[in-house]
């Protein structure tokens, strides 16, 4: 079994450490994605405004702040107070909490909407259950996780970005695998789909997007 601890300490660092430079290299990252914005427009109106919805790992807060820009009553939640920082210094409207995805700060039925947005892919393959098992206890009954990451098999191993001497894996993991993970979770998947890699923005595997609802 992996040490959770380890793993979250070494998330913590890197992104501790990178904040700024990370903040900058992916400013508005959804301005030329418009398969993403139209996922997370999707996401919106099926959530719609009157429940409370958290954007977990939500770093410099950029798809939080998308994310109330379609109206949503929305939370940012972050391992690294670096990232938070910023995130509240760009976003100083919209409520930021330090936290990790594992032991969520919320009541067990709290949520109508998570969205989990390339944050799962520094969980440790058999940690994955429980962060699921996590996702469905903070939604309401009927509620709505939307999920994106990096599909293949073989994980990213990133060292020393910007100069940084720090390194974490990015796990990448193939849609069919993480949708028997939901569904064994109580999620019903509602849609999947899987963008090819953008060469010329230096993606490095094709882009997974998973939409699932919490069964009633």
């Amino acid at each position: 079994m992996t040490d959770r601890t380890d793993f979250l300490t070494a998330t913590r660092t890197f992104y501790d450490t990178i904040a700024e430079d990370y903040a900058d290299r992916f400013r508005n990252p959804l301005a030329d994605r418009p398969l993403e914005r139209a996922l997370l427009g999707a996401f919106a109106e099926l959530v719609g405004p009157a429940g409370l919805v958290a954007d977990l790992g939500c770093g410099p807060g950029e798809v939080t702040a998308h994310l109330a820009s379609l109206g949503l009553t929305v939370f940012g939640l972050d391992l690294s107070e670096s990232m938070l920082a910023i995130a509240r210094r760009e976003h100083p409207a919209l409520r930021f909490e330090q936290g990790s995805m594992l032991e969520l700060p919320c009541a067990d039925g709290a949520l109508a909407g998570v969205v989990s947005w390339y944050s799962s892919i520094h969980t440790p393959v058999d940690e994955l259950p429980a962060l699921f098992a996590e996702f469905h206890r903070v939604l309401a009954p009927g509620g709505h996780l939307l999920l994106a990451f990096q599909a293949g098999d073989e994980a990213l191993h990133l060292a020393e970005p910007w100069g940084h001497p720090v390194t974490l894996d990015f796990e990448r993991r193939r849609p069919e695998f993480m949708t028997e993970l939901l569904t064994d979770g109580g999620f019903a998947l509602q849609a999947g789909t899987v963008r090819e890699q953008d060469v010329a923005r230096a993606e490095s595997a094709p882009q997974a997007f998973l939409l699932a609802r919490k069964k009633a």
